[in-house]
C-alpha cells in the first residue's frame, strides 16, 4: 500500500511562509520553496549515524546521507517535525530539548524526472547515548544505517576518499555539522 501524498507548507525564496500548501509533488514539479528538517545524530566518542536511502527513492538513491530527514508536513512546527521524522526513520524517540538547532541552510537541487526540490534544511544535531539504543531503519525509505567516525565521514562527504558515495551537500552545511559535533566531544 503506498503511502498518502504529504501537504507541505510553501515558502518564499527569503523564508517567509506564504501561508500556502501544496502536495510534495506538486512542489517538486513547481520548484516552490518549502522547509524541511535534518538530524545529524552522534556521540561522545564523534561517531557519526548515516543513513543509506533506499534504492527506490525518487532522490539520490542509494547514497548515503544525513541520520534522519523529512519534509515539514502543513501545520507542524519544525521541531515537531524533526522528533516525528527521528521517530519514524530510526526508531528512536527524542524530546525536544535533545536537539539544537545549527541553523537553516538553503539548497536548490534539479534530479530527473522534472523534480525541483528547493528546501530550507532546519538542520539539528541530537547527541545519542553510549551504547548505541537499538534503531530501526524505516521500510522504503531507508535501507540501511551505520556508525562512522567523524574524521572518516568528513573525508568522505567532501569526496577525499570516497567520491560519489554520499548525497552531495554545500560545503558550508558540512561545515558547520562537523564543527559543532568536534565542539560538543572532547576526545
Amino acid at each position: 500500500m503506498q503511502a498518502a501524498e504529504e501537504w507541505i507548507p510553501i515558502w518564499e525564496p527569503d523564508m517567509t511562509p506564504t501561508g500556502r500548501t501544496a502536495l510534495k509533488a506538486e512542489a517538486h514539479r513547481n520548484g516552490w520553496w518549502h522547509p524541511t528538517v535534518h538530524i545529524w545524530c552522534f556521540d561522545a566518542a564523534r561517531n557519526v549515524l548515516v543513513q543509506r536511502r533506499s534504492a527506490s527513492k525518487k532522490t539520490f538513491p542509494g547514497l548515503w546521507d544525513v541520520s534522519v530527514a523529512g519534509h515539514v508536513s502543513a501545520g507542524e512546527e519544525i521541531v515537531d517535525a524533526a522528533l516525528r521524522e527521528i521517530q519514524e526513520e530510526v526508531g528512536y524517540e527524542a524530546k525536544a530539548g535533545d536537539l539544537k538547532l545549527l541553523g537553516i541552510f538553503p539548497e536548490r537541487n534539479q534530479h530527473p524526472g522534472g523534480i525541483e526540490d528547493y528546501e530550507f534544511h532546519h538542520c539539528f544535531t541530537l547527541e545519542m547515548p553510549l551504547p548505541h539504543p537499538q534503531l530501526t531503519p524505516e521500510t522504503g525509505e531507508v535501507d540501511a544505517l551505520a556508525w562512522v567516525q567523524l574524521l572518516t565521514l568528513t573525508q568522505e562527504t567532501l569526496g577525499l576518499t570516497a567520491p560519489g558515495k554520499y548525497v552531495p551537500h554545500d560545503p558550508e552545511y558540512y561545515g558547520a555539522v562537523f564543527r559543532e559535533i568536534r565542539q560538543r566531544t572532547v576526545l
